[in-house]
């Protein structure tokens, strides 16, 4: 099973960045998928996940900035990230699981992580 992440970077506060994750070795119109964060210092924490029936949840401090969307066709997983604050600079990570994908504590037992791919915002 491999993860990989692409996308990250640098942008200014106020500003938008893309994230993806394409997925390889496991069925994936049929897991749950989701993206983490973890900044220096911090614990990890949940960002979005999509079920596959394309339900999406969000982490309170991301509703309304950002999106999280999936393509089953070509298995891969966007995380579109607007108005972005310094508060969300971190190593951000995808995640797969055939199960669930909570994205508070119980996020230990989900499956399956990428390597992760930095974002930083300047203010």
């Amino acid at each position: 099973v491999r993860l990989v992440e692409s996308g990250g970077g640098t942008a200014q506060a106020g500003g938008s960045l893309s994230l993806s994750c394409t997925a390889s070795g496991i069925p994936y119109k049929t897991y749950c998928m989701a993206w983490f964060r973890r900044a220096p210092g911090k614990e990890r924490e949940g960002v979005a996940a999509i079920v596959r029936g394309g339900r999406a949840i969000y982490g309170n401090n991301v509703k309304g900035r950002f999106a999280i969307s999936r393509d089953n066709g070509a298995s891969t997983l966007t995380l579109q990230m607007n108005n972005l604050e310094p508060a969300d600079t971190a190593t951000y990570y995808c995640a797969a699981d055939p199960t669930t994908c909570p994205l508070g504590s119980q996020s230990t037992y989900i499956s399956y992580w990428g390597q992760g791919t930095q974002v930083t915002v300047s203010s």
